[in-house]
């Protein structure tokens, strides 16, 4: 095999390698704890190119691609690969922002809404329960080694969807993935449920208190009772939320590698 610096530099080696850094790019602007706000940029640049670095004897080994000779062609090949990779680190985000979702609802209910901070996660402000489920799910994220899960799903894809014009993003693929979308509600309101379903019958029980005792400022007892139970019962349902979201995750995770 010719090792020479112009035979590794070669064009077609250099677009093999520049559709590999762009699938890699795509995971990590999207995945979960990848894209996170406080990595900086620069960081995400070279691990994308190292993950790259690996993965190119591999995939240049396997692949058959085609090298288009016009810049329409190079364009079309380079939002292809950035689509695959943003994609799986779309469907596997999906668990993060369901519990996000479930927290906000509740955190409505319990009048803690309006008390927003700025969330490492997204680098948008949410409410604090909403972070507080958030970086509960990571826990998880880790404990389950899903950050390596993806990367494995990323592998997988080169052998599934090669490099080049082969893969056609036909209905059935966006079916997988609305599929995966409509699950994140089903999955934030089983997160939420629990907690609301409380906090709405005690309003409803004030609502009662109120009718009875009509000269008792029930606003004064409501707000304070409103968090107090809310933090109390997230402590209750703390361990059982854990096992649900780990299940749900264990299964997202093997729908993405399966995705393609």
């Amino acid at each position: 095999m010719d090792f020479t610096l112009l035979n590794i530099f070669s064009p077609a080696n250099i677009i093999v390698f520049m559709a590999i850094f762009v699938r890699i790019g795509g995971l990590l602007a999207s995945a979960p704890l990848y894209s996170t706000y406080p990595i900086p940029a620069q960081v995400k640049i070279w691990l994308t190119a190292f993950i790259a670095f690996i993965l190119y004897p591999i995939v240049q080994a396997h692949s058959q691609f085609m090298i288009p000779h016009d810049v329409i062609g190079l364009t079309c090949v380079m939002i292809k690969e950035f689509a695959i990779g943003y994609t799986i680190g779309f469907c596997a985000n999906l668990v993060f922002l369901a519990a996000e979702l479930g927290a906000n609802m509740f955190s409505i209910q319990m009048g803690l809404s309006i008390s927003q901070a700025l969330n490492p996660a997204s680098g948008t402000t949410s409410p604090i329960i909403s972070q507080a489920f958030t970086l509960l799910i990571a826990m998880i994220f880790i404990g389950l080694n899903a950050h390596q899960w993806l990367l494995s799903a990323l592998y997988s894809s080169f052998a599934h969807v090669p490099i080049g014009y082969s893969f056609i993003f036909d209905g059935a693929f966006v079916q997988k993935v609305l599929y995966m979308s409509g699950q994140m509600f089903a999955v934030a309101i089983g997160i939420s449920m629990p907690i609301f379903s409380v906090l709405l019958i005690k309003d409803i029980l004030l609502g009662f208190v109120s009718k009875l005792m009509p000269t008792m400022n029930i606003f004064m007892v409501a707000m304070p009772l409103k968090v107090l139970v809310g933090l109390l019962l997230c402590m209750i349902f703390l361990r059982p939320t854990a096992e649900y979201v780990s299940g749900i995750l264990e299964k997202i995770l093997t729908q993405v590698s399966m995705i393609f």
